[in-house]
């Protein structure tokens, strides 16, 4: 008898083989990145100047040197990062890229390939995002938003009040602000080191094409 296949099973057989992120993809990956790591670093150069927390941190992590030079490049970033989002987002709408690589997998598929991860088993074929890809890149993005608009409402506190209190008042605000930016870093923590096992995903995004000898690799 032959068994029906899920959907999760249909939409790997229609990888394309070899596709690479294209130009657009590439571009706004690594302007985003740049501008996050520069509003990370600014980031924390703003709080240590209030700490919400009991600690600060090391002056060697941070960028600007002092209060005011941490908010400029915070928003110099900002407004890069920003920008690229907006490219970003309307080129995966319109070409259909959050669509076919980015939907949410069902909770089976979640399940199993993050016991694979688990055990650096997890395979990787050029071109195909896999269910926990797919978790991460999809949360990333909810994440963002929320990084953006908690900044904005600490920004703007009196001109964007509907913001701030939507968030719960300013103070709150802010530590769900730093939150999302402390989520953001466990991302790009977790995104290095996979692209790290599985290097041909690095190729490809800094190239755009895969390694020659690469279609399927296999975390181990």
């Amino acid at each position: 008898m032959f068994q029906s296949e899920s959907p999760d099973m249909l939409s790997s057989r229609r990888v394309r083989p070899g596709r690479t992120p294209s130009p657009v993809i590439r571009i706004t990956h690594w302007i985003g990145a740049a501008s996050m790591l520069v509003m990370i670093g600014s980031g924390w150069q703003i709080y240590n100047a209030s700490p919400i927390l009991p600690f600060e941190f090391p002056p060697w992590a941070t960028l600007g040197g002092w209060l005011g030079g941490g908010i400029a490049w915070h928003f110099a970033a900002m407004w890069v990062l920003m920008a690229a989002g907006v490219v970003y987002l309307g080129y995966g709408a319109l070409s259909g890229h959050f669509r076919r690589d980015l939907r949410p997998a069902g909770p089976r598929a979640v399940g199993r390939d993050v016991a694979q991860a688990l055990r650096f088993r997890l395979s990787h074929t050029a071109g195909h995002y896999n269910a926990v890809q797919r978790l991460l890149y999809t949360g990333v993005l909810i994440v963002a938003l929320l990084t953006v608009a908690s900044g904005l409402s600490i920004w703007k506190p009196v001109q964007l009040g509907w913001l701030t209190w939507l968030f719960g008042g300013y103070d709150i605000a802010r530590r769900i602000h730093f939150a999302m930016m402390t989520l953001i870093v466990a991302f790009l923590v977790i995104h290095i080191v996979l692209a790290l096992l599985v290097p041909q995903t690095l190729f490809g995004m800094i190239f755009g094409r895969r390694p020659p000898a690469a279609s399927q690799e296999t975390v181990r």
